[in-house]
Formats: structure tokens, C-alpha cells, sequence
């Protein structure tokens, strides 16, 4: 892919040692650009001045919701060199989500192309302080100009960054859950196994209400029969019960996790038994009744591993683990962050280097 790159002439300040980094709040420099339209195809790649954009009112992602992203991380080692973590994963995602949605199709390796590239020439904005990382935003969405449902014969694919902290501000300290027993996220047949804005769009609502009343996060239930657990608005889900790691099954409206699928290698090279399956709310709650729920925790890219110390469901607040991180939870979360941030080693071949500008 041939790149053209316009450096800014205004460089902004990069934050320093210790700067608050509340995610997704401070911009790079820079963007990455490419267009697409019925004729060229994907053409004029660019790295230009991080700016607004000009879009037509008829624009189909601002009526029809056309747009797919995907959400990942560059990280500082300590011997200052950048990494990224299993980027070909969401680059496959990206791929697919796209597909679904029928935007002009982008292949998994031009994506990962661009990620790299464009990580590569922006890579002094990831920060150094423990903990942080450069959150990468890649997004491709749909710009026809005539309104109405159509094919979609123009778009764009972006990527911005942004130098971040910890997603939620309890940290690695457990968080409060609410089980959402109303609203419906997404429906087998649907979009919810891709990336895309609609998904988070119909769960606003519910996420408002739920942290109005005190919770970090809503766990969101099957669209069919409101009973099955799914996963959390930024993360999927996992429980200990009786000694066994449970999470839930793709069943096809359930994001397919990256965080989730290296928590799950993981576990089960370090000799846990992990089960995908369906679950209830009540087997959960169940669980915590009589003293099995050892431990539940959510994985994202964004908060990685994020334990979850209380479940709120039909008015009742249930403690897990007296409001404490487990060890399991512990264990993955030191497990991931350190190939992550470089401090074990990659037995498993995830992490992709930055080259040196």
C-alpha cells in the first residue's frame, strides 16, 4: 500500500510522566485516511494532521448507522520499544464486521497494514507510565450522498489514537454490575458478533440508567428468552463456580472477544478447566446463594481484566468474593499484562513489534 503523509505543523504537547490520561480524551497528532467509491476502488491512503472531516448531511452513516470500528492497544516496554497485541485479530474482525454490515469490503491485511504503519510513525505518543497505552480507534463507515437504503458505493476507513489510562476509574479494583432486565442489546441473526455502532447505540439507555444508580456496567441478557448471560457493555464475562471457569458461548449475538479468546488460552495452559456454555442469571445467582461463586470478572481491550465485586439483579445486591479480587482474576490479569507491556515472556506468539522510527 503506498502511503502519503503530511506531517502536522502544529505538534501538539504530548502528555508527560504521571498525566492523567482519561481514556479516549487526548488525540495524536495525526490520522490515517483512505477512500473507497464504486470506481477506483480503496485509494489515496494518507497520513495527515489529526482534524475534523467534512461529510455530506446525506451522508448514509449519519441515517442508516453504517459503521463498523474496532478497538486495540500499543504498548511501551521497559526498554522503551512499542508492541502491539494480537493486532491480525482485529484486523479478521474488522473484516468481518464490514461484511456484515455490506460496506465496500477491506481485507484483513490492508487493515493490519495500516495499523502498523500508522502506529509506527505515531509511536512517541505511547505513554511509559505502568498501566497506560495507546488506545488504536480503526473505523470504516459508509458516505453516499443520496439518502435512502441502497448499496453502499463510498466510504472511508480511518484510524485515530489516543494515549490512555485505566478505562474505568476503579482501576483493578472490583466494579458494581447491574443485570439489565428490560432492554435487549442484540439478537441472534443480528449484528451483536460484530463491531459495530448500533450495538452500543441501542445499549445507551440502559447503560445511563444503570450508572445514574451507582453501577459501573450493565450485564446484558439473551435477546430471545431475557434469561441467558451475554456479556457486559465493554466486556465479555467470565465466572468461577465450584472450581470451573465458565463464560458464555458464542451463540452469534455475543461479541467474539480478543481479550476472551487470550483469557481462555491462557487459563487452560495454566491448567484450568474453562467452559463455554450457556448460563443463567439465576444459575448465577444460584451460585452466589449457596457459596460456589468463587469468583466473575469481565475482559476488554480496553479495561483488559475488570473484576466484578457486586451483581445487582431483580433489587438485590449480590456480593462475590466479599467485594475483592480473586485469585484467578489476579492471576490472568498479571498473566495478560505482562505480555502485554513486555514484562514476561510471549510463549504464545501474540505480540507484534513496532519498528524504530
Amino acid at each position: 500500500m503506498e502511503i502519503r503523509i503530511e506531517k502536522t505543523q502544529t505538534p501538539k504537547t504530548k502528555p508527560g510522566k504521571g498525566a492523567d490520561l482519561p481514556f479516549g480524551h487526548i488525540f495524536t497528532d495525526h490520522m490515517f485516511i483512505m477512500d473507497y467509491d464504486d470506481g477506483q476502488g480503496w485509494h489515496d491512503a494518507r497520513i495527515v494532521p489529526f482534524g475534523p472531516i467534512s461529510m455530506h448531511p446525506g451522508s448514509t452513516i449519519l441515517h442508516y448507522g453504517a459503521g463498523a470500528f474496532e478497538g486495540l492497544k500499543a504498548y511501551r516496554k521497559a526498554d522503551g520499544t512499542c508492541q502491539l497485541f494480537r493486532p491480525s485479530e482485529n484486523a479478521k474482525r474488522m473484516e468481518k464486521s464490514v461484511d456484515r454490515l455490506c460496506l465496500p469490503h477491506i481485507d484483513a491485511a490492508t487493515v493490519l497494514e495500516a495499523i502498523e504503519t500508522f502506529v509506527t510513525f505515531e509511536q512517541d505518543w505511547v505513554p511509559s507510565d505502568p498501566g497506560t497505552s495507546l488506545y488504536i480507534r480503526p473505523f470504516e463507515f459508509g458516505c453516499d450522498e443520496p439518502i435512502g437504503l441502497h448499496g453502499i458505493k463510498k466510504a472511508k476507513f480511518m484510524i485515530i489514537t489516543c494515549p490512555v489510562g485505566n478505562y474505568y476509574k476503579e482501576g483493578l479494583k472490583p466494579v458494581k454490575i447491574a443485570i439489565e432486565e428490560h432492554d435487549v442489546r442484540a439478537i441472534r441473526g443480528g449484528t451483536g458478533d460484530c463491531k459495530v455502532g448500533g450495538n452500543y447505540a441501542a445499549s445507551n439507555r440502559a447503560e445511563h440508567v444503570a450508572e445514574e444508580n451507582g453501577f459501573t456496567q450493565v450485564l446484558w441478557l439473551d435477546g430471545v428468552h431475557q434469561k441467558y448471560i451475554e456479556e457486559v457493555g465493554s466486556m465479555n464475562v467470565m465466572f468461577k463456580i465450584n472450581g470451573e471457569i465458565i463464560t458464555p458461548k458464542l451463540t452469534g449475538s455475543v461479541l467474539p472477544g480478543i481479550t476472551r479468546k487470550s483469557a481462555i488460552e491462557f487459563l487452560t495452559s495454566k491448567g484450568y478447566k474453562v467452559t463455554e456454555r450457556l448460563i443463567s442469571a439465576e444459575e448465577v445467582v444460584d451460585a452466589v446463594k449457596n457459596g460456589t461463586l468463587e469468583e466473575a470478572w469481565g475482559t476488554g481491550t480496553a479495561a483488559v481484566v475488570s473484576p466484578i465485586g457486586v451483581l445487582h439483579y431483580e433489587g438485590v445486591d449480590y456480593k462475590i468474593n466479599n467485594n475483592e479480587i480473586g485469585e484467578v482474576c489476579h492471576t490472568l490479569y498479571e498473566g495478560l499484562t505482562g505480555i502485554q507491556w513486555g514484562r514476561t515472556e510471549d510463549t504464545f506468539g501474540w505480540t507484534v513489534p513496532i519498528k524504530k522510527n
